[in-house]
């Protein structure tokens, strides 16, 4: 039998959970009081969208970000169901468009103005109309624009491509029938090629979307499932749901084998349900507990024991809903790794919870921010449904790097490279950074750039690129080390590249001035 150390190395051990000051929470928002179980909040950098309290249909709060404090009562709403909200999900390649679900068994797609709203928006920008009873999840693809999936009480599962210029949807370009009661809860993988269901049935199934076949079927009869999750890259699941005799459990599985958990532990014996939500680049595991205020965090190793407890962030406000802020919201400045927002019903207020990695220094912390997934998608929702598969585009959190913002309501996608070679779509592990295509952008940087290091000395110069020491890294020790060194190395290309059209255009100006003087003196 191996042994283990009791303590074990990580950046992450002593993370730990900040609560904001009252001022910068949202205060006296009518939180709705539907029992159904799921976040009930969307976030994104611009918006905070909360289901609320309405008479005579649903509706759900879209409040700017930064407007916090006390919420006027008379605050505009987004009101167009005639039933319940049940879920709402921010598009993640635009932060101006929310799709919702509800009761009536539509869904809706709304256009958010980029201004304060001054009156109540009822009417959708799309609506979709598949489901025959209430839909009760819906799921952006993580990669390619326009696909949304929903699910509702009917037991499907149905994909809609978004793209067509149609108002009024009818029919989804597929439905997958392989349930016999109620999702529960729906998973992508890291290039949406896969999703994972919790059903009501007990069983966590493992489907290919596009050719609707259940790859993977399995359930455990000590383990009620309620909410299933991909890990990342790391081909294993995790679900939450309670044992036999009724305690709040977790379950770690295998993505090709669901016949057996790897790992099941019993956390408690409260009664609310956990939502489990991974951070892949730095491979943490939160489990946030409804009608509890814990907040308890692991970290995921690809080998036994697979799953590091950390610690737990507890608060005396019990939450009914939870948010989460994208990467490219956060403050890097602060070392926050993840945000929260927490909703507290008996406090009619919206909490965010700051995680944060404690470090002296106040620069920027490569090693606890690695390139993380943009806001623009890496494939269009035809290029999807005709097969081909992409990991996210990524991009760097560092500050002055290339911008991270979501595209604007007036704009349109940039178009995505032209290649005709699958194997050149799907690249490094199906990755594409964002710089690459964002050439101007680029050439204005690779100036500024040059006007910095004609002040550096020259070793200086040599030796650093983007704060990063070329020759005394250490050699890549995982994957991601791999591909993060990777990623430098054609940054500092691409940089060299620069340099050298800066030099040719100097050089060339150099020569029109010298035959300018050539001639001028020839006259003389």
């Amino acid at each position: 039998m191996s042994w283990h150390p009791q303590y074990r190395s990580s950046k992450f051990r002593h993370v730990y959970g900040k609560a904001a000051s009252k001022d910068k929470c949202y205060d006296c928002v009518p939180i709705t009081r539907n029992v159904h179980d799921n976040h009930f909040c969307a976030v994104n950098p611009s918006f905070i969208a909360v289901v609320t309290e309405c008479a005579g249909g649903g509706a759900f709060l879209v409040i700017p970000i930064k407007q916090t404090g006390k919420l006027d009562p008379h605050y505009p709403k987004v009101c167009g169901h005639k039933g319940n909200v049940l879920d709402i999900k921010w598009n993640p390649f635009n932060d101006f468009v929310i799709a919702s679900c509800s009761e009536d068994a539509t869904v809706k797609i709304w256009d958010i103005p980029n201004q304060l709203l001054k009156r109540n928006i009822t009417t959708p920008k799309k609506e979709l109309l598949g489901h025959a009873r209430r839909v009760g999840l819906i799921e952006w693809h993580p990669t390619a624009d326009n696909i949304l999936f929903s699910s509702g009480y009917d037991y499907k599962i149905m994909i809609w491509n978004l793209d067509v210029k149609d108002a009024v949807l009818s029919k989804p370009v597929k439905i997958l029938d392989a349930h016999k009661d109620v999702v529960l809860s729906m998973s992508f993988n890291t290039d949406g090629s896969l999703l994972a269901t919790a059903c009501r049935d007990r069983k966590i199934r493992v489907i290919d979307p596009r050719a609707g076949r259940v790859l993977q079927e399995g359930s455990y009869k000590s383990h009620k499932v309620n909410k299933v999750l991909f890990l990342g890259d790391m081909k294993k699941l995790f679900s939450t749901g309670t044992s036999l005799w009724n305690n709040r459990q977790i379950a770690l599985w295998d993505q090709n084998d669901l016949s057996v958990p790897l790992l099941e532990e019993d956390l408690d014996g409260s009664s609310g349900l956990l939502f489990p939500i991974y951070d892949s680049d730095t491979h943490m595991l939160y489990v946030v507990g409804k009608g509890d205020g814990n907040i308890r965090y692991y970290e995921i190793s690809p080998e036994k024991p697979y799953l590091n407890y950390l610690m737990e962030y507890r608060s005396h406000s019990p939450q009914k809903g939870i948010g989460m802020m994208p990467k490219r919201g956060l403050d890097v400045a602060a070392c926050e790794i993840f945000r929260f927002y927490k909703l507290i019903p008996t406090k009619s207020l919206i909490e965010p919870v700051s995680m944060i990695v404690p470090r002296r220094s106040e620069s920027y912390q490569e090693d606890i921010y690695p390139l993380t997934a943009a806001a623009q998608p890496a494939l269009t929702a035809q290029e999807w449904l005709n097969g081909i598969n992409k990991g996210p585009l990524l991009v760097s959190l560092r500050p002055g790097s290339e911008a991270v913002n979501s595209l604007p309501q007036s704009l349109e996608p940039e178009p995505l490279m032209k290649t005709t070679d699958l194997s050149q779509q799907q690249g490094v592990r199906g990755r594409v950074l964002l710089e690459d295509k964002q050439k101007p952008r680029d050439i204005e940087d690779g100036r500024k750039r040059l006007k910095v290091e004609e002040r550096l000395p020259k070793n200086e110069q040599m030796c650093l690129s983007n704060g990063f020491d070329v020759f005394e890294c250490p050699p890549p020790k995982t994957e991601n080390e791999l591909l993060q060194m990777y990623y430098r190395q054609q940054e500092e290309i691409r940089r060299l590249r620069e340099l050298v059209i800066q030099r040719d255009v100097q050089i060339k100006q150099l020569e029109l001035e010298l035959r300018n003087l050539c001639t001028d003196t020839g006259n003389y």
